[in-house]
């Protein structure tokens, strides 16, 4: 389950409101036994205090591997949003300085360690690194959400850049990160904007975000939103090319309104 921080009562029981619903839908009986495990649930639900909506709202695990200029800026949104971080680089200890920053619920450590940490796991490297994240820290982040933000450049990294920018970003990053419930993000804002202009006024600046799992979409939303942006879903990862740096949605500056529109011109 996502939120390892809610108590094993209420992830149970988490769990069990979710399955009586279909047992109603599908046989409405008074005499139903997913009636009955319904109304016991909603009972002890009630007793606890726990709703799904407080599930919704409650403080995320997040490791950072790559703490740059584009993951140390969401480091600090997520911070001030009230998150746990880890923020790792490879040499952690030079940011220990950040985290120390940021507060009592981030600490910096190695890569393995975020994502060993994270129920959500935000990937801010060069592209070229993406092979080597996938070989040290797949079995890590299988099962995960993770937020890619990276970008293959050809002049930097070579012909895998070139390999990936032709199968499109969002399925190539996938094939390097097998199992992990992957959603594209943050890739085509500049880190400037990222840094400073979050909640900008009158509208806040779009975030195109792409994936297969929509749960992993609803996480990464949230995450948009509390750095201070709009998520706009462009679709699952066969379409996150189309906000690959230089292609037709891979702007930094547009509405969530404005991105829809070109969206929905494209298709």
């Amino acid at each position: 389950m996502l939120y390892r921080n809610l108590s094993d009562r209420q992830q149970r029981l988490s769990s069990a409101y979710a399955m009586p619903k279909a047992s109603i839908d599908n046989h409405g009986s008074k005499r139903s036994p997913g009636l009955l495990c319904a109304l016991l649930v909603g009972i002890l639900a009630a007793a606890c205090g726990f709703t799904t909506a407080q599930a919704q709202s409650d403080p995320l695990r997040i490791g950072i591997i790559g703490t740059g200029n584009i993951g140390g800026a969401l480091a600090r949104h997520w911070a001030r949003a009230g998150h746990e971080l880890v923020i790792s680089s490879r040499h952690p200890e030079e940011l220990e300085a950040l985290a120390d920053e940021l507060g009592p619920k981030v600490r910096a450590a190695t890569p393995a360690e975020a994502a060993r940490f994270g129920d959500v796991v935000l990937v801010s490297v060069p592209y070229k690194a993406m092979p080597q994240i996938g070989r040290d820290y797949g079995d890590l982040l299988a099962g995960k959400i993770v937020l890619d933000t990276g970008n293959p450049i050809p002049r930097r990294d070579g012909e895998m850049a070139v390999e990936a920018l032709e199968k499109g970003t969002g399925i190539a990053s996938a094939e390097y990160l097998p199992g992990a419930r992957l959603v594209r993000a943050f890739n085509c804002i500049p880190a400037w904007s990222l840094a400073n202009r979050a909640n900008r006024k009158p509208e806040r600046i779009a975030i195109p975000i792409a994936g297969d799992d929509s749960e992993a979409l609803a996480v990464a939303r949230r995450l948009v939103d509390d750095a201070g942006f709009d998520a706009v879903v462009v679709g699952r990862l066969t379409r996150a090319g189309s906000f690959d740096l230089g292609h037709a949605l891979a702007r930094g500056h547009l509405t969530a309104s404005e991105l829809r529109l070109l969206a929905d011109e494209r298709w």
